[in-house]
């Protein structure tokens, strides 16, 4: 069994570096080609998901890379792999022949490889891998159009941003073996000694936060739609911005183990699901609606995770997934049909695209958690999670729920009005509209559509005691039947008075409208206090490196070259100088030595008996 474990992961991965290397070479298969691996990928995870596979391999002494599908899991890889095949059906038709669609559909095979090796993996550091190759394809998606420069600032902004979150994972890491999981096993990390216990949570909770676009990472979301339409459907649905939910629903008993991260946890997923909502009732842009309702709907799930309701995190997850991904491929096809994503500029554009317009508005209206579809039921197995441990969690998340209602409700309205005259003149602000929908567009979106409306049994009484003890929650809270009539009022009267505000003129925008529209100035405030901090302190450090280290070097520098001048003149005046005066010498004596040779014969007898006498002379003397 393990060999198919090894298969789900292979698939995405090998079929995504073959098509990202071979593709530009082989444009015209390269659709086909991915979302016959997406098939694939999708058929090893059912069968994954029915026969739950274990697998390890050994990675560094004590510690291995290990793979297993349990119930969590099961969930999870079926539903990254069919979301990733009704995406990429979609991205055959979005794409122009001259776009490398190699490099994209490798990358989207890539990415999802990476999303089923995180949601499969048992162990820390196998899991760290994939987060990161998420990260980095997310990055090369997200800045696709890189010729575009705002496309690649923004690109970067959002890799930067979860990247910073990210290292919290490696604190984990670092603090779960010093605190005696060498194994680093996720089953094994509660058992960490404390203090170092208290770090393996603030690590975990602030990469999972970070991935998850929650308070106050949300801002790298806004700046993600610079992507294309069906990167935003995969990553921004049931993928990227889902593993950090995934993961804190993973390890729920991690966050037990703790007095304070349930609750930290649960209070970020409620303020988000809150305040981003009333940033998506702020927002003209229906991408912008769609990625701030995303931090929003993924705040439930945080929410469920810090409450303990793995289970109710669950559905809302896999419901929010076929939503999202359905209410992106819409947009996308409306964005490539009349070139802009600007509310007003939509008006009748469900009119002018009838298949279009009615997935979107049953996305839409699910994702307002209207009954009976699957996010009314989803919410309020979440919202019964909450009310288990606090009713002020309750309240806050039943008012979120509000909100949702009315900003679905609100791009449901404004793309189902007349058609106006002059339509055409807020076209095209994008990009250059075809003025049609992809062939490819309406089976992935259909079949999305109909999930979105219909995965909502997953809380019905007999599924949800399924999905609980496939998920190891029995026991969890279910809602009562006043909960369940009480979001549905709820719901529905945010849904009329959103339909009846839309309706009317739009006033001008007050100052709690702009902070709003502005994604609450987020971004301006991490640049504020993390971005300009952080360069200012290198600016020091590069100027302390310059001026006292590499001073210094310098300093030492100079102090070398006038220690060796010194030594030049020592050499050239003093050694050298030596050495000539034992060569002058040397000569002197040779040219007295030279004189006495006259060749003449009565000279040399002559210096004989002068030699011989002084000689005589000094034996006399000694004796």
């Amino acid at each position: 069994m393990s060999a198919l474990l090894w298969l789900l992961v292979a698939l995405p991965l090998g079929g995504g570096a073959v098509l990202a290397l071979t593709g530009p070479r082989r444009g015209g298969l390269v659709p086909a080609t991915g979302v016959a691996v997406a098939v694939a990928t999708l058929g090893a995870a059912v069968a994954a998901a029915l026969t739950r596979p274990e697998a390890s391999a050994p990675l560094f002494a004590g510690m291995e890379a290990g793979l297993a599908v349990d119930g969590l899991s099961a969930v999870m890889v079926v539903t990254v792999a069919a979301v990733t095949v009704a995406v990429l059906a979609f991205a055959a038709g979005e794409f122009a022949a001259h776009d490398d669609r190699g490099r994209f559909f490798g990358l989207m095979l890539l990415f999802a490889g990476a999303m089923l090796v995180t949601v499969t993996a048992t162990t820390l550091p196998l899991l760290l891998m994939a987060w990161e190759v998420m990260g980095a394809t997310s990055w090369a998606l997200i800045g696709y159009w890189w010729r575009r420069p705002e496309r690649a600032a923004a690109a970067d902004v959002a890799f930067l941003t979860t990247r910073a979150a990210d290292l919290g994972l490696y604190l984990a890491a670092g603090a779960a073996v010093a605190g005696g999981v060498g194994s680093l096993r996720l089953d094994a990390l509660p058992h960490a000694a404390a203090p170092w216990l208290h770090l393996v949570t603030a690590g975990v909770v602030v990469a999972a936060l970070g991935k998850s676009a929650q308070l106050p990472f949300s801002f790298w979301l806004s700046r993600a739609m610079q992507g294309p339409s069906s990167v935003s459907a995969l990553l921004h649905s049931a993928t990227m911005v889902a593993a950090g939910a995934y993961l804190l629903l993973r390890l729920v008993p991690l966050l037990d183990a703790t007095a304070w991260a349930g609750p930290v946890v649960a209070w970020t997923g409620a303020a988000t699901a809150l305040a981003l909502g009333l940033v998506a009732v702020a927002q003209r842009d229906l991408k912008q609606l769609l990625a701030a309702s995303t931090s929003a709907q993924i705040g439930f799930m945080v929410l469920a995770a810090g409450s303990g309701g793995v289970t109710a995190g669950t559905t809302q997850l896999v419901a929010h997934a076929a939503t999202k991904s359905a209410l992106f491929l819409a947009a996308g096809a409306w964005l490539t049909a009349l070139g802009t994503r600007q509310l007003p500029a939509l008006r009748g554009a469900a009119r002018a695209h009838p298949l279009v317009g009615a997935a979107f508005t049953v996305g839409a209206l699910t994702l307002a958690g209207l009954p009976p579809l699957s996010l009314w039921a989803a919410k309020d197995e979440v919202l019964a999670a909450a009310r288990a441990e606090s009713a002020a969690l309750y309240a806050v998340g039943l008012a979120a729920a509000a909100v949702a209602a009315v900003y679905s409700v609100k791009a449901v309205r404004y793309v189902t009005r007349p058609l106006p005259a002059d339509a055409a003149s807020g076209y095209d602000t994008e990009v250059q509209g075809t003025r049609r929908v992809a062939r490819t567009t309406p089976a992935p979106l259909l079949a999305l559509t109909l999930a979105a409306a219909v995965l909502g049994v997953l809380a019905l009484p007999g599924p949800a005691s399924w999905l609980r003890g496939l998920v190891g929650a029995d026991g969890a809270p279910a809602p009562e039947p006043w909960e369940l009539l009480l979001s549905a009022c709820v719901a529905c009267a945010a849904a009329v008075l959103s339909w009846r505000w839309t309706c009317r003129p739009a006033p001008a925008p007050g100052a709690a409208v702009r902070v709003a529209h502005a994604w609450l100035y987020l971004e301006r405030a991490a640049r504020l206090v993390v971005v300009r901090p952080v360069l200012g302190l290198a600016r020091m450090l590069a100027v302390f490196d310059d001026r006292v280290v590499d001073g210094a070097v310098r300093r030492t520098a100079r102090g070398g070259l006038a220690v060796s001048r010194l030594a030049r003149r020592l050499d050239d005046g003093g050694i050298d100088g030596a050495v000539r005066a034992v060569a002058a010498g040397a000569r002197d004596l040779g040219r007295w030595a030279r004189r006495p040779q006259t060749g003449l014969l009565h000279q040399y007898y002559a210096q004989a008996a002068v030699g011989f006498t002084v000689l005589v002379l000094i034996v006399l003397w000694v004796r």
